[in-house]
């Protein structure tokens, strides 16, 4: 058991791809059908429940962690604030949960989505390849940031407008600019806002800095965009219905 939570492992690596991603990717989106296709068995007492569970869960396994990282002597400011964009929708979907917060759900929607998708796409999991503690724990949480939004999306009745993307996409920079502060004070690279990651990842296709930087924002604006498109077009059956 003990070889699953060591730093200096030496069971199978991570395979971007493999059978083990591709089988995490497939349970991940089917919780989230299941959402989809049982909400409306969900009275109000079993919605509370599943909102407390899942931000439970979420806490707990971002503990886990800080602890792993802790007793291992691997926690430093440079690494594992909660400035990355996952890493702080973790606990601000924790909230939305809890508060069935309207405000913190259009951004989770597009960021957190956005941004756990890709994480989920290519992660940085290194060394440590199922079952290690560490790809396990990065699953549920970016799994779980997802499964928040779709759940409050699919269940609570939750929709962004298209007000929500320009809000978003505002203030979305504006946290890309402190975090870039922060960086340059600290010596960190969260976001990637200094330099790219050291694992395969979109920004790959992007350019080099400073270029992949502003080629991210489109991409980003297109993820919103892409996001919103169900709603734009049960919108526009609605406007031909009345019509």
């Amino acid at each position: 058991m003990r070889q699953f939570f060591a730093v200096d492992y030496h069971g199978n690596p991570f395979v971007l791809f493999g059978v083990d991603h591709l089988t995490a990717l497939a349970i991940i989106a089917l919780l989230n059908l299941a959402l989809f296709f049982l909400r409306g068995f969900l009275t109000p007492r079993k919605r509370k429940l599943f909102r407390y569970t899942l931000a439970g869960l979420l806490v707990i396994n971002r503990l886990a962690l800080h602890t792993w990282y802790l007793i291992n002597d691997q926690w430093s400011i440079q690494w594992q604030l909660p400035l990355h964009l996952c890493s702080l929708f973790l606990w601000l979907s924790v909230y939305m949960l809890l508060k069935r917060s309207y405000p913190v759900f259009e951004f989770a929607y597009f960021l957190g989505i956005g941004g756990a998708v890709q994480a989920l796409l290519t992660p940085d999991a290194g060394i440590y390849g199922f079952p290690h503690f560490y790809p396990v724990q990065f699953f549920i949480s970016h799994g779980g940031i997802i499964t928040a939004a779709v759940y409050m999306a699919v269940v609570e009745g939750y929709r962004p407008a298209w007000s929500s993307i320009r809000k978003v996409f505002l203030w979305g920079n504006v946290y890309l600019i402190f975090v870039t502060l922060v960086n340059l004070s600290i010596g960190s690279n969260y976001m990637y806002t200094l330099r790219k990651p050291h694992v395969p990842t979109l920004l790959d296709y992007l350019g080099p800095w400073p270029w992949y930087l502003l080629n991210a924002e489109l991409v980003a604006l297109a993820i919103f965009i892409l996001l919103y498109l169900p709603y734009a077009i049960q919108d526009q059956r609605h406007t031909s219905a009345a019509g």
